[in-house]
């Protein structure tokens, strides 16, 4: 018989989660309790509206923004509906989809993303954890409710040009000891932008070559995200091109969607350093199931921009291939936040650098604002003022990560098991479940600075014949066998 780990979401009781899940039994955290109310609760209307009736024209040298965009708010003052295309592509900048509208995105049908930067409007978002003024993107439901995005086409953001402005201004800047604010200063076209909306759902069509992130929810709650196929590795290697960013933002679903990227797959973000804090709100209550990561840095990952907080997440029946880590846990000693809740069972992963990593200090010079002394009295931009600003007190800075459960997970051919470390005696690690893993790596990992880490009922076959190094762990469990060399 199955055994059930129920857990409820009040903090006081993660003790019970912790101790409760057997080595010899299944564990299931699908019956939490807010997981049935994730998603978009409505979807748009059948009426139609075809964009070529409005001037948008099949022909892939012609603009056709303001046609398709006529369209949409024809549809939006008629009530809503559905805007549809005849088969064929079209070229179009920046698209603003409204109340009540589905896009369809239909068989056959493919919006070519504009190459220049000037067809997207720009304005006041937020991007990597600070709110600063950057260009649209290509699809974009900005303050809308009741929306949609749909169909088996494609959407060909055609990001190189913006992947090539990145590296040439990445080694400039890395001269200049301004690595840490390159990714700012360098203005890139997203693939698609949910913000400050609710009853929003995406559905089923291919994302490709996005110039930045693949689709970015912020500040925005009750979204769905179904059945998308995201590539961005299409014809280079395109930087900072996450697959779906949830970013302070509740109640969302991702389901059946098949993720291949050269940064994190699936990645929650609430914010970074005193901006982050300053605007203090929390990615919480998501769902990830049935999906895949191909290559990229996580199937899920946890910031590195956590300072609002991130809780209260589920991944489920998901795969990962050649991706960076199966669960991937990052923050930096400004950024502040607690990463806590984290539920992931029934994966399976081949080819993966780690199946966890966490990481209270990742990426140094990213996560570092330092102003060269050339630079000082100078005016400057104010994104760079915002990155500047220290937080205080310095503890406020902080992150902790907690209240994480990975269960049910089979991988093959991982360089290395785990790297899992906290800070310092009194910045832990805190309360990590492990349980029923059965993992074949070249090495095995360390675990260090953590308090009550266990690890129940995980089978390690380890080509390099080492073992996990424990290093200044409280309350530490571990019960792993070592298949290769038959030690515990």
């Amino acid at each position: 018989m199955k055994h059930v780990c129920k857990a409820v979401v009040l903090s006081f009781l993660s003790a019970v989660i912790f101790s409760g899940c057997s080595s010899e039994k299944k564990c299931d955290y699908t019956s939490l309790p807010w997981v049935d109310q994730v998603g978009a609760h409505a979807y748009p209307g059948d009426e139609l509206f075809k964009a070529n009736d409005y001037g948008a024209v099949n022909d892939s040298t012609i603009l056709s923004t303001a046609a398709i965009q006529a369209a949409i708010d024809a549809c939006h003052q008629k009530g809503g509906g559905t805007v549809a295309f005849e088969p064929g592509a079209y070229l179009t900048g920046a698209l603003f989809v409204r109340s009540g509208v589905n896009l369809q995105i239909g068989e056959g049908v493919t919006l070519l993303a504009s190459t220049n930067i000037d067809h997207y409007p720009e304005s006041m978002t937020r991007i990597a954890g600070i709110e600063m003024v950057w260009p649209s993107a290509v699809l974009n439901i900005l303050d809308a409710e009741n929306a949609a995005i749909s169909g088996s086409g494609s959407i060909d953001c055609r990001g190189e040009v913006f992947w090539d402005k990145y590296w040439t201004m990445r080694k400039e800047y890395e001269q200049r000891k301004l690595r840490w604010i390159v990714d700012y200063d360098c203005k890139r076209v997203r693939g698609i932008l949910i913000s400050n909306s609710k009853d929003v759902t995406l559905r089923d069509f291919t994302l490709m070559r996005t110039g930045f992130w693949g689709v970015q929810v912020l500040f925005s709650n009750h979204c769905t995200i179904d059945g998308l196929a995201i590539n961005n590795n299409i014809g280079g290697h395109g930087p900072s091109t996450d697959g779906i960013d949830i970013d302070s933002s509740s109640y969302i679903l991702i389901e059946n969607c098949d993720v291949d990227c050269n940064d994190d797959n699936i990645c929650l973000k609430a914010g970074r350093d005193a901006d982050g804090l300053r605007v203090n709100r929390p990615t919480e209550y998501v769902v990830v199931r049935n999906c895949i990561a191909r290559k990229g840095a996580g199937l899920i990952t946890c910031g590195s921009e956590t300072s609002g907080g991130i809780r209260h997440i589920l991944g489920h029946n998901l795969k990962a291939y050649g991706t960076s880590s199966v669960i991937r846990l990052k923050s930096a000693m400004t950024r502040g936040g607690t990463v806590e809740h984290i539920y992931m069972m029934d994966v399976e992963a081949e080819g993966t650098r780690h199946v966890l990593s966490a990481d209270l200090n990742w990426n140094p010079s990213y996560s570092y604002s330092e102003l060269p002394a050339e630079y000082e009295g100078q005016e400057l931009p104010p994104h760079w003022k915002v990155m500047l600003t220290r937080v205080e007190p310095e503890e406020l800075g902080y992150p902790r990560f907690k209240d994480v459960f990975l269960c049910n997970i089979k991988a093959t051919g991982v360089k290395e098991f785990v790297s899992a470390a906290g800070w310092d005696e009194a910045l832990r690690l805190e309360n990590f479940e492990l349980s029923n893993l059965d993992i074949s790596c070249v090495n095995a990992g360390k675990v260090i600075f953590t308090e009550r880490f266990k690890l129940d009922n995980v089978t390690l076959d380890v080509s390099s014949g080492d073992k996990i190094l424990f290093r200044d762990n409280t309350n530490m469990i571990s019960n792993v066998h070592y298949k290769s060399n038959d030690l515990h």
